[in-house]
């Protein structure tokens, strides 16, 4: 599975990609806006930080102004993926953008028949949003194991990527399930290499090993 980090912090983004663990990044309005920094700027900085694909969503809601945002965005970087609503408008622009060699993101899926249509629209991405459909008491992994089957029924290329995702038990169950890639948190990814049993492990041998007296180097 791809693990793409859901920050619009450039640092961030660095200390993960120095470790190897990064395949691409997402973002969306809120998290740039946090950063305080200018939209264009944030993307195209992340863009050189990172070889795999970078999401940038549009900010307009109606087909036209999401064709002129997307051109925008992706004459940043030749890795910028254009985010795009689950939304009529959404998909009619997702179309068109697949016709013109531009590689789209479907946001804010929570169906399996949103999905479908993303995936008939030509999408590269669809981002069913787990930790949201938990929060109103829905089974968000049971929505990626639908559209897992869906996809894979007829044959489409789509890839799916889970989103809101909270904890590492998400990241191992949208794996289980077969979603293509997880965005995820900074902090969920670097706990996914924590486990108490490896802590103590390491503790044990570093005492054991400077009651040697020896050193390596």
């Amino acid at each position: 599975m791809q693990f793409f980090v859901d920050t619009a912090i450039a640092d961030e983004i660095r200390e993960l990609n120095d470790y190897g663990l990064l395949d691409g990044v997402t973002t969306n309005p809120s998290l740039i806006a946090k950063s305080g920094r200018d939209f264009k700027e944030v993307v195209a900085e992340i863009c050189q930080i990172v070889d795999g694909p970078v999401s940038a969503e549009v900010a307009a809601m109606d087909h036209a102004g999401m064709m002129a945002e997307a051109r925008v965005l992706a004459a940043l970087a030749d890795n910028v993926v254009v985010k795009l609503p689950l939304t009529l408008d959404g998909l009619k622009a997702c179309r068109q953008l697949r016709a013109d060699g531009i590689r789209t993101n479907v946001t804010l899926c929570f169906s399996a028949n949103q999905a479908l249509l993303a995936a008939k629209a030509g999408a590269s991405y669809i981002s069913p949003f787990l930790g949201r459909l938990d929060d109103i008491h829905l089974d968000g992994m049971a929505l990626i194991h639908d559209i897992r089957v869906i996809y894979d029924n007829y044959g489409f290329d789509t890839e799916i990527l889970a989103a809101s995702i909270r904890s590492g038990n998400h990241v191992k169950e949208a794996a289980l399930a077969g979603a293509d890639v997880a965005t995820i948190p900074p902090a969920v990814i670097r706990g996914l290499a924590s486990h108490v049993l490896t802590d103590k492990g390491l503790d044990q041998f570093v005492r054991d090993w400077q009651a040697t007296g020896q050193s390596i180097l």
